[in-house]
């Protein structure tokens, strides 16, 4: 088995996590979920980078980075999911597997979070776990690449 590299993407206001609204995000931070993932990597064999940003272009940017680095991706896109066909795009253009993952089930929540702009363009979603939802997507991203 050979080890495999992801990265994990953070959209925006995920740096707030732990604080932002902790009913609907919970009360772990960005720094405990990225150390909880890197911890559970290791016990996959994977070789796991992270990056948060609050920047659209900076995610773009992230993505296209990965093509012919990573193995595949675990995206949160935030907010951008609902609007960004730039994201759409740059994970298109990479063809490298991703993940879409969020906290909270978008389908219980305001009607336009309802749509996601990268649904059609990613492995699977996974949402509405918590923090576990990034360790379902993370397990679930290494079980399609490693029968790929």
């Amino acid at each position: 088995m050979s080890t495999l590299a992801i990265h994990i993407l953070h959209g925006p206001n995920l740096n707030l996590l732990g604080t932002r609204e902790p009913e609907t995000y919970g009360h772990q931070t960005l720094a405990d979920l990225d150390h909880d993932l890197h911890t559970l990597a290791a016990t996959l064999d994977v070789r796991l980078t992270t990056l948060q940003s609050n920047h659209e272009g900076a995610l773009v940017d992230a993505i296209q980075a990965c093509r012919d680095q990573v193995h595949g991706i675990v995206i949160n896109p935030g907010a951008y999911t609902h609007t960004s066909i730039a994201i759409r795009d740059a994970l298109l253009a990479v063809r490298v597997p991703a993940i879409e993952v969020h906290l909270s089930n978008v389908h219980m929540r305001e009607p336009f979070r309802h749509h996601s702009t990268i649904a059609d363009v990613v492995v699977g979603r996974v949402m509405g776990f918590g923090p576990v939802s990034y360790d379902l997507g993370l397990r679930g991203l290494v079980a399609h690449l490693r029968r790929s």
